[in-house]
């Protein structure tokens, strides 16, 4: 069995078509030919070449490799890891089906494999840092070999906690010809960058203190607010209204949970009980775990009362309000901003 890294778009844009019809498509815009009547490389050279005639060489001999993987390569039984953008977690599913094409699919549908979804999405922070570091690769196919991968990633689906990273100590492997047409999957440093900050959260936020940092960005927004002490909150964390007051609108009514589990429907529901009583006209529930599946959908209804923040939301509310944020949260996140060469998307 091998562990396939397979990403949903660059910027996570076919991931929901990916999990609600548990399939992973190869996303390659204008490659309307059936890849699997190709009986080597050298034919899918020729297919590149005449399908994508201005593309550079090396950048057609990268795709190559990627293609050929996804079409040729993997197995029934493989495991597929998608990161996802909508969360920072990673969707792990087996795969059912051989390659499939559809000629009749629309761009870029054409390609694609069944999955079976292994469970909710994990985490990010459930993986060690050299599992992450695999994970993030920019490319869109690319097998995860390194440091005993494909146990590490099964001890976790299985017992839903960490995997030994010290027990997986293993020497690098030889570099094959494909491993250096694909970089070794070079991976994504902002993303990786996003995984050292969450955790370092992770770490000096537990429990009732993710509550000061909700507040000191709300703060750093312009908001002048009332943070509950610690212990029983009434059915609220934070108040936050606007001006120096806190008398302007909008006024809000603040939850803020730190567990582990998803937060489901029932709690967000107490959210707008505690408005009503606060009369608050606006409310904001932060889960640092996330929410389960159905609660986004089911409060489409509240969308213009009601905002979601998870783990993705409080790092680009934090990103975004830094600069302003007390110096106290700064020597607590202490961050610094520096330019990197973005690689060309092949």
């Amino acid at each position: 069995m091998s562990i396939w890294l397979t990403r949903a778009g660059s910027h996570g844009e076919y991931e929901q078509k990916f999990l609600s019809e548990s399939r992973v498509y190869l996303t390659w815009d204008g490659l309307a030919h059936n890849l699997g009547v190709l009986k080597s490389r050298g034919d899918l050279d020729a297919l590149l070449g005449s399908t994508y005639p201005d593309a550079k060489n090396r950048t057609r001999i990268n795709w190559a490799g990627q293609i050929w993987k996804f079409a040729k390569e993997i197995q029934k039984g493989d495991l597929v890891a998608i990161p996802l953008k909508s969360q920072r977690a990673i969707q792990i599913g087996e795969v059912l089906g051989d390659y499939a094409f559809d000629a009749k699919a629309a761009d870029p549908y054409y390609h694609s494999r069944q999955v079976k979804w292994l469970g909710d999405a994990i985490p990010r922070d459930q993986f060690d840092q050299d599992l992450l570091f695999s994970l993030g690769a920019f490319m869109t196919v690319c097998r995860i070999e390194r440091n005993d991968a494909e146990a590490r990633i099964k001890k976790i689906l299985g017992k839903g906690g960490k995997a030994n990273k010290a027990a997986a100590k293993i020497a690098p492997a030889a570099k094959s010809t494909e491993q250096v047409e694909d970089e070794e999957c070079s991976p994504d440093f902002a993303e990786l960058a996003e995984d050292q900050i969450t955790k370092l959260i992770s770490q000096r936020f537990k429990g009732h203190k993710l509550t000061l940092l909700i507040d000191g960005i709300l703060q750093a927004q312009g908001y002048t607010t009332w943070r509950s002490p610690e212990g029983a909150d009434g059915g609220v964390d934070i108040l936050a209204g606007s001006g120096p007051l806190g008398f302007g609108s909008p006024r809000l009514c603040v939850e803020v949970k730190s567990g582990d589990d998803k937060v489901d429907r029932p709690t967000v529901d107490k959210l707008l009980g505690a408005m009503q009583k606060f009369n608050a006209n606006e409310g904001l529930f932060v889960s640092w775990s996330g929410f389960k599946g159905n609660v986004q959908k089911e409060l489409a209804q509240s969308f213009f009362r009601v905002r979601l923040w998870s783990q993705q939301d409080i790092l680009q509310q934090l990103f975004a309000s830094y600069e302003r944020l007390d110096d106290k949260l700064k020597a607590e996140i202490p961050l610094q901003r520096i330019w990197a060469l973005v690689p060309p998307e092949e």
